[in-house]
């Protein structure tokens, strides 16, 4: 190991059209493209955190990767390093991709159907939060270009503008036609998050992600019970110690968990949670974070190594006005990768 080097540049991504959630609203993006050299090996890894959501948001990153230049010269393993960086996920996301695709010594870090570009991923279409009149057209928008599966960002705007915005889409689409996915990103307040999951119910959505803010695990369960819309579980995964994720799994029984690499530590941490969704009957699906091409890229190939049906959260790598050349390609709902 002793010849194996590291360094890092940092970049900041434009986005072409500010990214809004119920959180808050995104401008630009920083990331740290950390690379890995051996001999003529080399590997790359994206570590983007997001300010207001990821452990590591407010945290200087240079201080971790000092520490794993340090611990990396010093002849500690990769292995052992990843295992010391749980307070930076987005490190830990970038360095195992950074060691996945020196050891692959090619651009790909897995081989699969996908990377060699005989089968795609299924994806679903994004609507941020917007003006009502906005998101509409959006929709239709996502529609028109072959998405049968739209994710709308809900819990900013007045509940009843909400529902007839739903409606509006429910009298033109049915549920055979066009699933829909909501996401309030934690919004709605334990007082109100039942009646506002009830009044969804009547539009057909096949799930809804994170209701209330994270960290309530026993009104959680109990949303998971009552509720007519299969719950998802994104924001309450963040943070939360690979001992304990099959314990909040049990405990709060949702229908599906969310996994993002970036704010979850990687893909050995994503394994993880996908063991323990297995074990108790919840289904899954994996997310970018506004991530650039070079983290999208690494996480499409590893969710080719999976047996995807479902529609994935995948960006499609054209939110930002400077991304990083891309491998992938957007063919109506569907991701392929071209060598």
């Amino acid at each position: 190991m002793s010849d194996l080097q590291i360094s890092w540049t940092k970049e900041t991504l434009e986005f072409i059209k500010s990214a809004k959630t119920s959180r808050g609203e995104y401008h630009d993006k920083n990331v740290v493209l950390i690379n890995l050299k051996q001999g003529n090996k080399k590997g790359i890894g994206e570590a983007s955190p997001l300010p207001d959501l990821s452990m590591d948001g407010q945290l200087d990153l240079e201080i971790a990767l000092n520490e794993v230049q340090s611990k990396i010269y010093n002849g500690t393993s990769i292995k052992e390093i990843l295992l010391s960086l749980d307070n930076f996920p987005s490190v830990q996301f970038a360095l195992e991709c950074a060691w996945l695709q020196l050891q692959a010594s090619g651009e790909e870090i897995f081989s699969t159907d996908f990377t060699k570009g005989i089968s795609s991923i299924p994806i679903n279409g994004l609507v941020w939060m917007d003006e009502i009149s906005a998101m509409e057209a959006e929709m239709l928008k996502k529609v028109q270009e072959g998405f049968r599966c739209i994710k709308i960002k809900v819990g900013q705007h007045d509940h009843d503008a909400e529902c007839r915005f739903l409606e509006k889409i429910r009298k033109s689409w049915n549920a055979f036609k066009l699933e829909l996915r909501l996401d309030a990103n934690g919004a709605f307040s334990m007082e109100d998050s039942k009646n506002k999951i009830r009044d969804f119910s009547r539009f057909e959505i096949h799930s809804l992600e994170q209701p209330i803010r994270a960290g309530q695990w026993d009104y959680m369960a109990e949303i998971c019970a009552d509720s007519k819309i299969p719950v998802a579980l994104d924001e309450e995964l963040i943070g939360v110690k690979t001992e304990m994720a099959e314990k909040l799994l049990r405990w709060i029984q949702p229908a599906f968990i969310i996994l993002k690499p970036t704010l979850l530590g990687g893909f050995s941490k994503c394994d993880t949670w996908i063991q323990g969704a297995q074990k108790n009957n919840i289904g899954w699906w994996a997310t970018s974070a506004l991530e650039s091409n070079v983290g999208l890229g690494h996480i499409a190939q590893w969710v080719s190594t999976k047996s995807v049906k479902m529609y994935q959260g995948l960006g499609t790598g054209a939110l930002y006005k400077n991304n990083f050349p891309s491998h992938l390609q957007l063919i109506k709902d569907e991701i392929w990768y071209r060598s």
